[in-house]
């Protein structure tokens, strides 16, 4: 049977914590940051984890992690 490659744009943007639950990076930090008050940046920089109806979609994204 064959191997089921992984997704690697997927790979790179999430990790797997040690609770076997999977964390992301927020979007909108990159630039335009003038016009975004400090509040929203420093809940931005925070790292999130994902729902729990998106993991079995990630499992089948990346399956060996």
């Amino acid at each position: 049977m064959n191997k089921i490659k992984t997704i690697k744009s997927v790979k790179k943007r999430i990790k797997k914590t040690s609770l076997k639950k999977f964390k992301f990076k927020k979007s909108n930090l990159n630039h335009l940051l003038t016009k975004k008050n400090k509040k929203k940046k420093r809940k931005l920089r925070k790292k999130k984890l994902v729902n729990k109806k998106n993991i079995k979609n990630l499992k089948k994204c990346i399956p060996y992690i």
